[in-house]
């Protein structure tokens, strides 16, 4: 999946840190990053290259992590036009730039400086929000309240019947995305993990599920998302009830039917979820 860098360590750890000149600026204008590829392989401009166009860049640039001995920067709200051969291109080649740890470092980036830009103001009083110190957290100068990044606990379930497994596609509106997926949904509040395993199921398919079984989770910046996967059985009838408003398609696939359409099982939760159903592994 794409958070698994290894040899590569990632280091969230806030720290408080001044911008060097070989540490790397990730920019980001709504929803795309400033970049190079050659190919599939991808290259972010560092913080002497900034310079060059944004000499303020050594003030204005915050700590974001480490990758080994990488270190990646925000420029937050200041934008910078693309320069030399950077260009601005959606944050969606992540999902096959390479290597995979540089495209991780991209999105992740992306997830926290969206959170910086959506925060600016206190919605408490209204106030200016700063940052907190010794974490990475904003804080009201006026009532204290704090800020901490965005994260949205989400399912993903694979729903097995024997040799069988539930597939689906989203209707137009609801993603972008257009391939085969699983049943998934954010976690609703006051709700446990298998309520919510629960509750999706029968919202999109119509299908009660019992045998409900952790498989692994995952950080998806693409969403803000912090997916858990699950697999569990059809707990009786598998006649299919879809949510027409959610769903385009759902169906039953047996393994050796599976659509071959797959191209992120090695970095989504999703699709190495349905690998590893394929492949017997589950």
């Amino acid at each position: 999946m794409i958070q698994d860098i290894a040899p590569h360590r990632y280091d969230v750890a806030y720290r408080k840190q001044e911008a060097r000149d070989q540490d790397i600026i990730l920019l980001y204008q709504n929803d795309r990053l400033l970049c190079r590829m050659d190919e599939h392989t991808i290259a972010y401009p560092s913080v002497k290259e900034v310079a060059k166009v944004f000499p303020e860049v050594y003030q204005k640039a915050k700590y974001l992590f480490c990758i080994d001995d990488t270190v990646y920067f925000d420029l937050g709200k200041h934008v910078i036009d693309a320069f030399l051969d950077f260009k601005y291109l959606p944050k969606e080649i992540l999902r096959s730039a390479k290597p995979v740890w540089k495209a991780y470092a991209g999105i992740t980036g992306f997830q926290i400086h969206k959170w910086y830009t959506q925060n600016r103001y206190c919605g408490v009083c209204g106030k200016q929000l700063a940052a907190a110190g010794g974490e990475r957290a904003l804080k009201c100068p006026g009532c204290g309240t704090l800020q901490y990044p965005r994260i949205n606990p989400s399912v993903i379930v694979g729903i097995t019947d024997g040799n069988r497994i539930l597939m689906t596609k989203y209707a137009d509106g609801h993603s972008s995305y257009k391939k085969y997926a699983l049943v998934a949904g954010y976690v609703e509040v006051g709700e446990s993990l298998e309520d919510a395993v629960r509750r999706e199921v029968m919202e999109e398919v119509g299908l009660r599920v019992k045998n409900i079984r952790y498989y692994k989770s995952q950080p998806w910046s693409f969403t803000d998302a912090l997916l858990v996967g699950y697999f569990c059985d059809a707990d009786g009838s598998t006649e299919i009830a879809m949510d027409e408003e959610e769903l385009s398609e759902a169906v039953w696939f047996e393994k050796e039917h599976i659509p071959a359409e797959r191209s992120e099982a090695d970095i989504s939760l999703t699709g190495e979820m349905i690998e590893a159903f394929r492949d017997g592994q589950v």
